[in-house]
């Protein structure tokens, strides 16, 4: 085959892969995205604090499951091939997240709703993880060895560009919509679009063949009869797996999750800043940082997986107490001078289409910075709700967009290069379970648990940067763990 048939042949890969993998990130993302609504929709509403923070604990459910997938769909992908796994996984991901849209809220069915919103969560990690392993190993058994780092950094783009997608789809359908509208139904349209998307990629995806490496260990007879066996059963192979997890996965993972949803948490629930801008900002700095994982991906062709994947470790946790603590200065209240020393109030009354009356009064303070600070109570048939934001100026917009960009660049040094990594550290024959295991137990469990962990520590100590402490300690001792573990000559043959 010639090289403009090899490369034309690894870009349809790509193309194929990343765009059922970016899929099935932005349907697991938008729960994420949507927490704060989905805690007043499927929770009690008698203590809102633990409402969230028990939507947190189901967000985190479908990291911690994800471990699983990884056995049971690595398996599969190891025993069957790479293709018909992952477009599985796209199936299961897809029919869970339109369910979500349907279900009943907590004021309809009761406690059911959340352990319905439970189950399908669950259903969505073991579907995600088998689906990273399958997109990351189908990639690297297409790519040349000395451009792996490059060519997987492409899947890497995936989970961030997913969540760009779900936020920027959340932003769309809120502009659409009045408030009170999303805030009763249009909050679930994100959830009905997945079906759409995930039809569409299955089409793209079932017009692929079985990876090059994965076909020709088949042909001659040479795929794993056990692969759970032989990746955790043999103590070489369960050692890699190991160092594969505590000295890069781990602390890859939270900073990930630090770097984009702990961001997304604190701007929203600790600087309470306004729905739209505390979005905007995620996502504009999400989009500016993206070219990064391929940046760091082509560079580790060059110069290692090892150096940029630690040196991201390091610098993320010796930065993110400042960057916090910046953050934080910009909407803190306290340290701002009112512009006009009251309240300017609105009022309005409305007749929805069940004929309930609605009440709304808005209260907006401003100060001499720019910013302001809004209270919006809405009153249905004598029932209150109140909303407090912070709506920061433009200048304070985009220095906040700088300090979440700096976080995305950490998220790209660690994770752009690592589907190159993990790959080269084990055997075409058990690559899909070898890999996946580690993977989804740095990123799952403690990447994964970082919200309801950091949020638990807040509650706790009453101190709203107490949470970094998670993120900081992790990333130290997996950077600490890997500096020393990992040696170049741990590059397996194919």
């Amino acid at each position: 085959m010639n090289n403009s048939k090899i490369s034309q042949s690894i870009w349809q890969v790509i193309l194929a892969s990343s765009a059922g993998t970016l899929i099935e990130w932005y349907d697991f993302y938008i729960f994420g995205s949507l927490s704060a609504i989905i805690a007043q929709k499927f929770f009690p509403p008698s203590n809102p604090d633990l409402a969230y923070i028990a939507t947190l604990a189901t967000f985190a459910v479908g990291f911690i499951v994800r471990p699983f997938g990884a056995i049971v769909f690595g398996r599969l992908g190891d025993l069957t091939g790479r293709k018909y796994t992952f477009l599985l996984t796209l199936l299961i991901m897809g029919g869970s997240t339109f369910a979500i849209g349907l279900v009943p809220g907590y004021d309809s069915i009761g406690i059911m709703a959340p352990v319905i919103v439970l189950l399908l969560r669950l259903l969505q990690g073991l579907a995600l993880g088998g689906e990273y392993g399958g997109a990351a190993t189908y990639v690297a058994e297409h790519s040349p060895h000395d451009q792996r780092g490059y060519y997987t950094s492409f899947i890497q783009t995936t989970a961030t560009l997913g969540l760009f997608v779900s936020l920027a789809v959340i932003l769309l359908t809120r502009s659409s919509l009045t408030p009170e509208d999303f805030n009763a139904w249009g909050w679930r349209i994100p959830f009905w679009l997945s079906i759409l998307l995930v039809v569409m990629s299955y089409y793209i995806r079932i017009r692929l063949k079985e990876s090059p490496l994965f076909a020709k260990l088949k042909s001659e007879g040479k795929t794993s009869l056990n692969p759970i066996k032989e990746s955790f059963g043999k103590k070489e192979n369960l050692r890699m797996v190991l160092l594969a997890l505590f000295g890069a996965t781990m602390g890859q993972g939270v900073i990930w999750y630090t770097g984009q949803f702990y961001a997304l948490s604190f701007l929203q629930k600790t600087m309470q800043v306004e729905f739209v801008q505390s979005n905007i900002i995620i996502a504009v700095a999400l989009l500016l940082g993206t070219p990064f994982f391929i940046y760091f991906g082509k560079l580790s062709d060059k110069i290692g997986r090892k150096k940029i994947m630690m040196t991201g470790m390091l610098i993320a946790a010796l930065a993110y107490y400042p960057i916090y603590a910046g953050m934080d200065s910009i909407g803190d209240l306290s340290r701002k001078t009112e512009d006009v020393p009251r309240f300017s109030i609105e009022n309005s009354i409305r007749r929805n289409e069940k004929m309930q009356n609605i009440e709304k009064s808005v209260k907006t303070k401003t100060y001499t910075d720019g910013s302001k600070y809004r209270e919006t109570t809405i009153t249905t048939d004598g029932k209150a709700e109140t909303i407090k934001e912070v709506i920061v100026s433009n200048t304070q917009l985009w220095q906040l967009i700088l300090l979440v960009f700096v976080q995305v660049v950490f998220v790209t040094m660690v994770y752009g290069p690592i589907a190159a990594f993990l790959v080269e550290l084990f055997p075409t024959r058990i690559r899909y379970t070898s890999m996946s295991l580690p993977y989804h137990i740095g990123n799952g469990v403690f990447g994964g648990l970082l919200p309801t962990v950091a949020t638990l520590l807040v509650t706790e100590t009453h101190n709203h940067l107490a949470g970094l402490l998670y993120p900081i300690a992790i990333a130290l001792v997996c950077f600490l763990i890997g500096v020393t573990g990992i040696k170049k000559n741990m590059i397996s043959e194919e």
